[in-house]
């Protein structure tokens, strides 16, 4: 049993008045204390996932880029989280920075982005992880780390004193277009403060408090 295992969190309140009318402004200066904290891997996100047939799945990605048209990430087309993405569009993204007792929850649509963003992004990683995205078939069966190791070889020799690689058909961004982005600050007691920014048919935001 885990019934021992628990933190009571001590944080400041946090109040209606406190928050930006923008959920995107928001984000941003939470984001902004976050690295000022020095929180480690500050923009690592769970990534929800779901398929037709209504099993979810979640994973760890990074967060890239963000801006009044969503949230951005990268990955590859072909694996488990891309193929439900192609199937089911609708996902939802979960941040939680422990340190400030903060969870950022945000629902919406994915989007793929052009793929001269995608490459730019892509050719601005180190050549190993460019080569990395090759090598990989991502979520498929391999029989041993000697598949990924003989494939990385294959493809270091094929693009010899090459420092950017050309970007995979396979692979590339994604923008998560939100419609619901919860903020939820940790308090006393489990009596946390949560608000909920809900985008309305004209394109503005509605705010609301949301029980803990």
């Amino acid at each position: 049993m885990l019934h021992h295992v628990r933190e009571d969190y001590q944080s400041n309140g946090l109040g209606l008045n406190e928050l930006d009318e923008n959920p995107i402004v928001q984000f941003h200066n939470w984001f902004q204390d976050v690295l000022k904290a020095d929180v480690p891997d500050p923009n690592a996100m769970t990534l929800s996932t779901c398929t037709l047939e209504g099993r979810p799945t979640a994973r760890i990605v990074l967060l890239k880029d963000y801006n009044d048209e969503g949230f951005t990430f990268f990955t590859n087309y072909a694996s488990q989280k891309g193929r439900e993405m192609e199937k089911n569009p609708f996902v939802s993204l979960t941040f939680f920075w422990k340190k400030l007792h903060r969870q950022i929850r945000i629902e919406g649509s994915v989007k793929k982005l052009p793929a001269g963003v995608s490459k730019a992004y892509f050719q601005s990683r180190p050549r190993g992880s460019q080569v990395g995205a090759w090598a990989s078939p991502q979520s498929e069966v391999i029989e041993n780390r000697k598949v990924l190791t003989d494939r990385v070889e294959k493809i270091q020799k094929k693009h010899k004193g090459v420092d950017m690689l050309p970007l995979p058909p396979f692979w590339g961004g994604y923008n998560v277009i939100p419609d619901r982005i919860e903020f939820w600050q940790g308090q006393v007691s489990r009596l946390h403060d949560r608000f909920l920014y809900e985008r309305k048919q004209s394109g503005g935001w509605e705010m609301s408090r949301l029980a803990p």
